[in-house]
């Protein structure tokens, strides 16, 4: 199995940063696309960021030019780098790591973290 631990959640004001981390461990043949996605109360999650393995990024219109998602491939970990955080950034964060796992044969599989709260204040 494959489990994805998330930190870096927290309170901050508004104005503020905070870098969310994603680690992944298990059985890991490889990671193909790592994402961040929150979920607001009463809302439905949605994709912040995503990364490929090759780096290539894409960013919800509400955060780009504020987050920044990046990963480190030896470490099958991801961040997301969040500047300029806003009242309505706040939520719960989940990672999302589209994973080969390597069991008695590969087999492709979407993993999520239990999520970290972030509450952006007044």
């Amino acid at each position: 199995q494959v489990q994805l631990v998330e930190s870096g959640g927290g309170l901050v004001q508004a104005g503020g940063s905070l870098r969310l981390s994603c680690a992944a461990s298990g059985s890991i043949f490889s990671i193909n696309a790592m994402g961040w996605y929150r979920q607001a109360p009463g809302k439905q999650r949605e994709l912040v960021a995503a990364i490929t393995r090759g780096g290539s990024t894409n960013y919800a219109d509400s955060v780009k030019g504020r987050f920044t998602i990046s990963r480190d491939n030896a470490k099958n970990t991801a961040y997301l780098q969040m500047n300029s955080l806003k009242l309505e950034d706040t939520a719960v964060y989940y990672c999302n790591a589209g994973t080969v796992v390597a069991g008695p044969s590969l087999y492709d599989y979407d993993f999520w973290g239990q999520g970290t709260q972030v509450t952006v204040s007044s």
